[in-house]
């Protein structure tokens, strides 16, 4: 079992299915020795999303549905690299990760959401998943998704 593989089992994650394009796009694209992850949405294990990670986030919501549907978001990531690559050992370092959450008005708190996918690669890849990042409010996502994060990878030759 690779090294990531078993911080993964300690940590009780179990990569889904990586969900296949529900448009004219790859899941992921490699240029060198870097591997583009395009947007994951919070899908469940069973490929749905969950009511609470649907809508739209305003001042009044509270943070844990926004920090679990990054958490979700970032699972489906790495899903998607370990499709890439086989093996997530292969990953050098977490380069950037990009957040966008839907937003009704305002929500002061995208920094502290975007942390529910931040923690869990730093807590994964250790000092290697330390990584840039952007996070923003928008309109709308595909499927009403309350998140949507992508991701950079370098990989080891």
């Amino acid at each position: 079992m690779s090294e990531t593989a078993r911080r993964l089992k300690q940590l009780g994650i179990v990569l889904p299915r990586p969900a296949t394009p529900v448009a004219n796009y790859a899941p992921y694209a490699r240029a060198g020795s870097l591997l583009f992850i395009s947007g994951q949405l919070p899908l469940g294990p069973d490929g749905k999303l969950d009511e609470r990670h649907k809508g739209k986030l305003d001042a009044n919501s509270g943070i844990d549905a926004a920090r679990e549907a990054a958490r979700l978001c970032v699972i489906n990531v790495l899903a998607q690299a370990h499709a890439a690559l086989g093996d997530l050992d292969r990953v050098s370092r977490v380069v950037r990760l990009g957040g966008f959450f839907t937003v009704a008005t305002r929500f002061d708190a995208l920094p502290q959401a975007m942390n529910g996918a931040s923690d869990l690669v730093a807590e994964l890849f250790g000092a290697e998943g330390r990584h840039a990042r952007t996070t923003v409010g928008v309109s709308h996502l595909p499927l009403d998704a309350l998140a949507e994060i992508e991701a950079v990878f370098e990989i080891k030759a």
